[in-house]
Formats: C-alpha cells, structure tokens, sequence
C-alpha cells in the first residue's frame, strides 16, 4: 500500500495498477451508455422496440443509476470500497450480458435496469478509492484527472466501438462487450485493489437510505416522463410534487441523525457546494447536446453508425486530455479560473453548434466539437477534485456519490428539458404541411420515424413524397437543434456566472484527502471566502441558497 505521506507527483507502480483498474472499471460504465444510444436504430428493426421502448431502454439504467447511487456511496464507506466495487461490476457484468439474450424490448428495459444498479455501486467506488490511495492534493488531482480522462475516452470509444459491432457484428455484442469489459476489471479489483472503509463503522441510515433511493428516483422518473407526459401535466407535477416532499423529508431526516447517510454539513463548504452546482450545469449541456448531435448526425448528415462514432473523436479526445491537464493547471492557478473559463468555452461552442444547418462541413462540426470538449475536460476534472477535496477520507464514497448524483441529476434534467424545446420546434415544421396525415402522425414522433415512415413511402413508389417529407423533418429537427444547442449555451453561461460568485480558488487548510480542506473550511479568495475565515456568521451570509436551506437547523 502506498503511504500516505508521498508527496512526489510519480505514482508508484501498485499505484498505477490501482489507479488503471478503477479506471477501467469506470469507462465500462460510460461505454455501455454510449453504446446503447448508437444501437438504438437497430432494435427498432430486430426488436421491434417502439419510441417508448427505445427511450425506456436508455432510461431504465439512468432511473436505477440516480435512485440507488448515494444509498451505493454510503454502503461503500461502511462495509468496504473494494466490496461494493466487486458487487457492483458482478450485478453491471450480468445486467450487460443478460441484455444481449433479450428476446423482446421489455426483457432488455429488465435487464438494462439490473445493469444501472451495478453502475450505481461502482462508480462512487472508483473516486473513493482513489482518495483514499492518493491524499496528496497535487498527486489526487492528477490521478482524478486520469479518471476523468477515461470518462471521456469513452465518448469516443463508445460510438466507435458500438457503431462498428452494430454495422458488422450484431446489437448483442454491443451489450456482450461492457460486460466483458467489466469481468475483466472484476479479476483486477479482486487482486490487485486495497480494502478501505469508514473506520468509525457507524451504524447504517435506513430512513436516508430509503428516502434518497424513493426521493432521487422519482425526480428521474418525473424528468424521463415529462417531455411525453407535459411538463404542466397532473401525472407530471403529481410525481414532481411527491418527490420534492420526499427529498425535503430525507434533509429534515438527515439533519436529526447522529449518523447521517449524507453529512449535510459539506454544503457549508462553497468548494464543495459549487463545484457540485458546476457539475450538474455541465452535465445539464452536455447530454442534451449528445442526444441531438447523435440524430443529426445519422439522420439529417446521414452517417452510418460507425462513421457518427468516427466524427465524436474531437469532442472525446479534447475532454480526455483536458480532463488531465486541467486538473493539474487547477492546483497552481486555482479551481475557480479553469472551472468558469470551462464552462464559458462550453457555452461558445454550443452557440457556434446553434448555427449549423444540413451544409455545415464536418470541419465546422469538429471545431465547435473541439470547444465544447475542451470547455467539459476544464470544468468536470478540476471540479471533481474539489468535491473529493472537501470530503474526509473517511466519507470519500458519499462524497463521490454526491459528484456522480450532480452528474445523473443535471444529465437527465438536460435530456428531458433540450429534447423537449427541440421536439416543440420539430413539430412545429410539420404544421400545415400538405402531406397525408397518417404519414405526418409517425414523423411527428422523430426525425429517425420521419426517415423511416419515407422509406416506406418511397418503397410504395411514391418517391417525391418521401423527399418532401425527409426535408420537412430535417428542416424541423435542425430548429429544434438550433434552439436546443442555445438552451445548452444559456445554461453553461451560468454555470460559469455560479463558478465566478462562488467557488473558491484554493483550498488554504492543508489538503489531506479532504479532511483538511472540509475541517479547515478556509478559502482565499473572493467575497465569500474572505467570509468564511470571519467565521460561521458570515460564511452563511455569502453562502449560495441550496447551502443556506440545508445547513438551517430545525426549530
């Protein structure tokens, strides 16, 4: 086991063994959701998956994933890092692999569900464990960093990969393959990783187990619901409705504990709080550019599958080495500059991607790619480490699954609210439009049913129909783009205003693996920060609304 006290910035070799095993373990988790979206087309075809299905089939692992992964990070610090992680790569593995057996679109939601629970448990085991070997900030940062890289190999390698299994393979291997990935991190977690838990073993949370698991999920499950359902709706605003009282139950259960699941006391912390918030902003961006991009891309450039994954490399290769390299300019220039110049270069890449149109060259394409990758490697990396910096040792699981909660929260959020402004402007293109009616009702749906719906047009021999409908629908979906891609600029326009007001530049306790940064609770820089070092008073003074509503004590 490496000590403790190591202050150099080489990593040893049981290190660098550690350190790739737990990064293995989380780009299976990223390959398989990527993975799945560029397979979709196919289950159309050999499932018979209706738009529902496909989208449940996404979804299902997303709802487990959020609802169980804070419950996940405290079972990881109580009975064990290196357990959890076992389990979870075992539940992941046969969740991937059972998918590939499915014979009908329920079977695989099932079993895409199984896969979610693993993904829960592993990732806040991967971050925690790494704090735990590298407590040193300069050596935790890089490490991070080489986490997060490997989080963004996986949006390249997941199209890539997917995209040539579906085209020259079959749709099952693309499930085969994570899960084979994850058997292989299996043996190496079992040999090679250390052990490392909460030494304090205090006794388990039950309720804010229960009320996370019941509060998160259906806060998920209203978001996948809403664009569907109407986001005004009574099913909509009764489940969001339900889910809010469950997540104001769980802080008011918290706050009463002895021994809370979720220390509600980290929120106190501006670098732990904020970089939470610049998590959730940048995720928000990101997977509601990922779910058009990826249509736009097969349906409207018309790329096949294995060429889509092809043209993600800039994004993917940028965030990969951005994700390294901001983390370590974050130690010596401060958190606070890299995060918010991220996430400004995120927004400008998102409002050039607003303009493109059917004629953009994909060099056009691969610059604003270049942006947006390079603005997500600058802000999830050094964020990250602040959240991990912020969290003792001893609750590195909680606190990775906070950063891993943040990450599925503002993804979901972001799905849910750019898919839907996108679809109300889609739709909009088919309004008055001269074509039969029973063709628009499908192509209404998507632009990949529009494509389908004048496939079969064009095969009835009705081949300027279908033409006339394949623009009709590119023409709606490249608006319904364009103001999702200003949505995603907007909302990553002020996740850099939140950076700039509130996160702290450095961490001015020493920096031990978190303890020194949550129990010194001192910042350097800022308005803000100058009031945290005047005392708890005036911290609360200048600390953002979500600080200030959790760290309030009952009357």
């Amino acid at each position: 086991m490496p000590s403790a006290t190591r202050s150099s910035s080489a990593f040893s070799g049981p290190e660098r063994v550690i350190l790739a095993i737990v990064c293995v373990a989380v780009l299976v988790i990223n390959l398989s959701t990527t993975i799945v979206n560029i397979t979709l087309p196919r289950l159309t075809e050999d499932l018979g998956a209706t738009t529902t299905d496909l989208l449940w089939i996404v979804d299902a692992f997303n709802l487990a994933f959020a609802a169980l992964v804070l419950a996940a990070g405290t079972l990881s610090d109580r009975f064990g890092r290196r357990r959890l992680l076992v389990i979870g790569l075992v539940v992941f593995a046969v969740g991937s692999i059972g998918g590939a057996t499915a014979a009908n679109p329920t079977q695989l939601i099932a079993w895409r569900a199984i896969a979610g629970v693993g993904a829960a448990v592993i990732f806040p085991g991967t971050l925690s464990i790494i704090s735990n070997v590298f407590t040193d900030r300069t050596r935790r940062a890089k490490a991070i960093g080489l986490w997060g890289a490997a989080a963004g190999v996986a949006i390249a390698v997941g199209p890539v990969v997917g995209g040539f299994l579906v085209e020259y393979v079959s749709w099952n291997s693309t499930l085969l393959f994570p899960g084979a990935v994850a058997l292989v991190a299996l043996v190496g977690v079992v040999l090679r990783v250390p052990e490392s838990r909460d030494p304090a073993t205090p006794p388990l949370d039950l309720g804010g187990i229960l009320l996370s698991c019941l509060g998160l999920g259906l806060v998920v499950y209203a978001l996948i619901e809403a664009p569907e359902r109407g986001w005004m709706s009574g099913a909509t605003l009764g489940v969001g409705a339900v889910a809010a009282a469950l997540l104001a139950t769980f802080v008011a259960w918290e706050r009463r504990q002895a021994h809370p699941m979720l220390d509600l006391s980290l929120f106190r912390n501006l670098r732990f709080t904020a970089a939470a918030l610049s998590i959730t902003f940048a995720f928000f961006a990101l997977f509601g550019f990922i779910f058009l991009v990826t249509q736009y891309l097969q349906f409207v450039k018309l790329y096949g599958p294995f060429d889509t994954g092809l043209r993600m490399l800039p994004f993917a290769v940028c965030t990969a080495v951005l994700s390294v390299a901001g983390s370590r300019v974050a130690v010596v220039t401060g958190t606070k500059l890299v995060v918010a110049g991220g996430m400004l270069l995120f927004a400008a890449g998102f409002a050039w991607a607003s303009t493109v149109d059917v004629d953009t060259a994909y060099l056009t394409m691969a610059l604003q790619m270049v942006l947006m990758g390079s603005g997500l490697g600058l802000t999830s990396t050094p964020a990250t480490e602040a959240i991990m910096g912020a969290v003792p040792k001893a609750k590195a699981g909680i606190g990775s699954a906070v950063n891993d909660a943040t990450r599925e929260l503002g993804g979901t959020f972001g799905v849910a609210v750019v898919g839907s402004v996108a679809l109300s402007m889609y739709r909009d293109a088919f309004s008055g439009s001269p074509l039969p009616e029973e063709a628009l009702e499908s192509a209404r749906d998507s632009v990949g049913a529009a494509v389908a719906t004048a496939e079969r047009i064009a095969a009835a021999g009705d081949e300027a129909a279908a033409s006339s409908l394949v623009t009709l629908a590119q023409s709606g979906f490249l608006d319904g783009l364009q103001v999702g891609c200003l949505v995603a600029a907007g909302v990553a326009a002020a996740g850099a205003v939140v950076v700039l007001l509130w996160l702290p530049a450095h961490p001015t306790a020493p920096d031990g693996g978190g303890a020194g940064d949550r129990d010194g609770a001192t910042e350097d820089d800022g308005t803000a920060e100058g009031a945290l070092r005047a005392g708890p008073v005036a911290a609360a003074a200048s600390a953002p609304p979500l600080a200030l509503a959790i760290d309030r004590e009952p009357a």
